[in-house]
């Protein structure tokens, strides 16, 4: 990917098919459908690609075992179907993971167990492996770090885990080999309008600050959390709310958790669910659900929520997590669909699509285990309103860039599949600290091949240093400010602009 390049295509471009706003999951899964079915595409992202809540997840892949218990079989079907074909599909960053839920009462048992077992049959052939009863020394010798007082066992089962902001960019990545246009840095500012109909938009580049009028036959709005505020300003009168949900995370040193396999606790002190997973050689201890009344795109953990986290997991551990021992903390908002006299923890994650009266698309709620399926549906349905006779989706069997089966999940650089040698040939196979796995080599490759802006694009989300340790990432930042600048020909006081703008989101990273 080349941002000059494709900024030559968008001055060169009259008009496009389908404009797509917002490089999240759910834009990122349209664009993606659009232009393997032959239309021609352009994605806008205001940010970075995946800069929101698609960079901030659990990591997780999966049916959502919490939405069995809530009654929803339909998106927990889907969901596993959905997992099953991106670990088909993109092998290099979605992996089968095995998640122990420890067992301290007689009923924890047979009661998950039993649901459990539901949970493998909904996958069918996609199931990732059978859920197990364990026994208190087979759950110890799995989670060696797990509190052992009064525990009676455990149940294993899997899911999927995988990596966010990478898949973000591999889709990036795969739009453009399949045709598709992507820009980041690019912001949208309003729609255009012919005879009373959505007719394109206008856009400013954040970086060159010269503004655009695109024209386009369809435009999608598919901006996460932010949609309503899109939608409103294209059809005042509509009703349907977005109600941000934050989720917390935590991460420790993986000490907590000596284990390949993850703690699963279906039922915290408020009625929730908490992960403790295994990931990039740290833990994620994670979330909270807690209703917020507006999305920001750099939103803040609460001292409760910390603590929420910190007092529930040490019921699981027997190494006590506190508060120095958290290495960094990064926050999403999940973008779920209101509905009155709800809860947060209790609305659905299912996605919804709106057409408006003046024609555009929008793409509401859903998750990034199901991302692949809204970008179908939403086309399904421009497809039939706008009468196309478009082929059908081919999105399940299509492969994302860098696919590469046979791969190591111990090597570090494993997210980039085939692609590892590119980059491993760009630069020093130097790391520029032994507390993070982090070279020159992909901070040229990020920036040469991947759209890479800013020192926090690559800190954290071509590669995930700023969500594994965020002290040592304010301590690197100048070396990465000095091989970017050198490699982006930036301005003389670029360096020291980026770093200050660097430590002012990182400070939110640490306790």
């Amino acid at each position: 990917m080349n941002r000059d390049s494709n900024l030559k295509k968008i001055n060169s471009s009259k008009s496009w098919d389908l404009i797509v706003i917002g490089g999240g999951a759910s834009g990122l899964g349209v664009a993606l459908d659009a232009c393997s079915r032959g239309l021609k595409v352009l994605l806008v992202e205001e940010y970075d690609f995946g800069k929101g809540t698609s960079s901030r997840s659990t990591k997780l892949v999966h049916g959502g075992v919490r939405y069995l218990k809530n009654g929803e079989l339909s998106l927990v079907i889907e969901a596993l179907r959905e997992r099953g074909i991106m670990l088909k599909n993109a092998p290099h960053l979605v992996r089968n993971m095995s998640f122990i839920i420890p067992t301290y009462e007689w009923w924890d048992t047979p009661f998950y167990g039993v649901g459990l077992k539901i949970y493998d049959l909904m996958a069918g052939k996609l199931g990732l492996g059978p859920s197990q009863m364990l026994s208190k020394t087979e759950t110890i010798e799995k989670i060696p770090n797990v509190n052992q007082k009064e525990l009676n066992g455990g149940i294993i089962y899997h899911d999927g885990q995988f990596d966010d902001a990478r898949m973000a960019i591999s889709l990036a990545h795969t739009i453009e080999e399949n045709g598709g246009t992507v820009i980041n840095y690019f912001k949208w500012d309003s729609f255009c309008y012919e005879n009373g109909k959505v007719s394109g938009i206008h856009a400013t580049d954040q970086i060159t600050k010269i503004s655009y009028e695109l024209k386009a036959n369809i435009v999608v709005n598919a901006t996460g959390v932010f949609a309503e505020k899109i939608m409103k300003i294209d059809d005042p009168d509509s009703k349907i709310k977005i109600k941000p949900s934050q989720g917390v995370h935590l991460v420790l040193d993986r000490s907590f958790l000596n284990s390949e396999n993850a703690i699963m606790v279906p039922n915290t002190s408020d009625g929730r669910v908490l992960f403790a997973v295994p990931w990039h050689d740290v833990v994620i201890v994670g979330t909270t659900d807690t209703e917020v009344k507006d999305a920001t795109i750099e939103p803040i953990a609460t001292d409760d929520e910390i603590d929420f986290i910190l007092s529930n997991a040490e019921k699981y551990m027997t190494k006590k997590p506190t508060r120095k021992d958290v290495k960094s903390v990064f926050t999403g908002l999940r973008p779920l669909i209101s509905q009155e006299n709800k809860s947060s923890k209790s609305l659905s994650r299912k996605h919804s699509i709106y057409r408006s009266k003046k024609g555009v698309f929008h793409l509401l709620g859903g998750k990034w285990t199901t991302y692949r399926k809204m970008g179908m549906d939403l086309i399904d349905l421009v497809n039939d309103t706008n009468k196309l006779n478009l082929i059908p989706s081919k999105t399940d069997n299509l492969k994302i860039f860098g696919y590469e089966n046979n791969i190591s999940w111990d090597d570090p650089l494993h997210f980039y599949g085939s692609k590892k040698m590119d980059v491993v040939n760009s630069g020093s196979p130097k790391a520029l600290t032994n507390k993070l796995p982090i070279t020159a080599a992909q901070i040229i490759y990020a920036v040469k091949y991947e759209m890479a802006k800013t020192i926090e694009d690559v800190l954290s989300r071509r590669t995930r240093c700023l969500l594994i340790d965020a002290k040592e990432c304010i301590k690197i930042a100048p070396m990465v400010a000095k091989i970017m600048s050198s490699e982006l020909n930036a301005k003389e006081n670029w360096e020291q602009e980026q770093i200050q703008l660097f430590l002012s989101i990182a400070k939110n990273y640490h306790l």
